[in-house]
């Protein structure tokens, strides 16, 4: 079930990495495709979980460089290959679902147009907005580091909620991972835009297997609050050159306020459970 597991993981990340590479309506199309391997991924934990299996979100390192899109395209269609036949110690029921939404995307995925892939080039700038090297450099560091955290989150948040029988909590955790699903997606665009996409490093044990749940949302607090300062020092940084991304920009921020309030909500929730 472990590898199944990574397997899911690994084809997910590929597929959303392949959606940030197009620049047509497959997009959408491979959004979609990432967002229901996601939905396997977490199925799969729940299972694992029910059985008492130990586990983790270690994958091995997913290359992505393609200089065409059906490159890629291909290579999703053999991850989804070998995890249908993966599937035959999984559940009647679970097993039959996947298979068959495998089989849809393969079907689909075979047939998208290729498209010639920019999204490595280095060219480091946007379409129709010109910056200056610092600015640019200052948004090259900001990406990179969005990215990985959006993701981590992700991993964080779903971790959570996967150990969690709480409503009230999980209800937090799953707004909290759609939020960061919401600006990773954003960040990937920009980074295939600029030509340095990449796939996220791999994300240590120790910090989604949570200890302790309220010391977690603190240091979570705080660090909402420094990306908001990132987002606040890059609105400055491109405002005069590009206005539309500076409002862009505080548009993020803006959002990290909700983010801050939901995790002070769900921090003094905690604290009265464990107290009262």
């Amino acid at each position: 079930m472990k590898t199944l597991a990574i397997m899911v993981h690994e084809a997910w990340l590929s597929t959303l990495a392949a959606g940030f590479m197009s620049q047509t309506q497959s997009k959408q199309r491979l959004f979609d495709f990432s967002d229901i391997l996601f939905r396997h991924f977490c199925w799969i934990e729940g299972i694992m979980i029910e059985e008492g299996e130990s586990y983790n979100y270690d994958r091995d390192s997913i290359p992505i460089k393609v200089e065409r899109l059906s490159v890629i395209l291909q290579n999703i269609i053999q991850r989804l290959n070998q995890i249908d036949l993966q599937l035959i110690g999984l559940n009647h029921t679970l097993g039959s679902r996947i298979s068959s939404d495998l089989h849809y995307m393969r079907e689909v995925l075979a047939h998208l147009p290729d498209e010639k892939v920019e999204a490595f080039g280095m060219q480091r700038k946007l379409p129709s907005v010109l910056l200056s090297e610092e600015a640019t450099d200052a948004l090259t560091i900001f990406l990179f580091e969005e990215s990985y955290k959006e993701y981590e989150l992700i991993l964080i948040y779903n971790y959570l909620q996967a150990h969690s029988d709480d409503a009230t909590l999980n209800k937090t955790f799953q707004i909290l991972i759609e939020e960061s699903f919401f600006h990773l997606k954003q960040f990937g665009d920009m980074m295939a835009q600029m030509g340095i996409l990449g796939i996220p490093r791999l994300v240590p044990h120790e910090v989604y297997q949570v200890a302790d749940l309220e010391t977690f949302l603190l240091a979570g607090i705080d660090e909402e609050k420094a990306a908001k300062e990132e987002c606040r020092k890059l609105s400055q940084a491109v405002a005069s050159n590009s206005p539309q991304l500076a409002k862009f920009f505080d548009f993020i921020n803006n959002q990290e306020d909700y983010h801050i309030e939901l995790m002070k909500r769900a921090l003094d929730y905690y604290k009265a459970k464990q107290h009262g």
